[in-house]
C-alpha cells in the first residue's frame, strides 16, 4: 500500500468535471470559460473519457497533479472516502467507474 492511497489513483481526476469560479488562482493555460463566473480544467468537460489536462502519471498506478499548488477549489476540497473516516460516495463511484476498487477505513492505516 502506498502512504497516502489517492497517489496511485487518480479516478476523480478523470472522471468529474472540475468548475470553479473563473478567479481562482488557477493557471490560465488550464482552464476553459464555462460561463461569466464559472470556469472549467480542460479535459474535464469531456462525455466520452474525461481526464484532467493537469493530471500526469496511469490512473490506478501512479499519478500526481502537474499544478498542485494552484489547483481549484473543488479539488483541495474533494477528500478520499474514509480519509476523514467516512465514505465519499463521489470517490468511490470515481474509482468504480476506473475499474478500481473502492477505499476502506484500512487503507488509511
Amino acid at each position: 500500500m502506498s502512504p497516502h492511497p489517492c497517489l496511485s489513483c487518480g479516478a476523480c481526476c478523470a472522471y468529474f468535471r472540475v468548475s470553479f469560479y473563473w478567479a481562482e488562482p488557477v493557471p490560465d493555460q488550464f482552464t476553459e470559460k464555462l460561463n461569466t463566473h464559472r470556469s472549467f480544467m480542460i479535459g474535464t468537460d469531456s462525455s466520452v473519457e474525461p481526464r484532467c489536462v493537469a493530471l500526469q502519471g496511469v490512473v490506478g498506478k501512479h499519478v500526481s497533479c502537474g499544478i498542485y499548488g494552484n489547483r481549484p477549489s473543488p479539488c483541495r476540497e474533494f477528500e478520499a472516502s474514509f480519509e476523514s473516516g467516512v465514505e465519499n460516495t463521489r470517490c468511490s463511484a470515481a474509482r468504480k467507474a476506473k475499474g478500481l476498487s473502492p477505499l476502506t477505513p484500512g487503507d488509511w492505516k
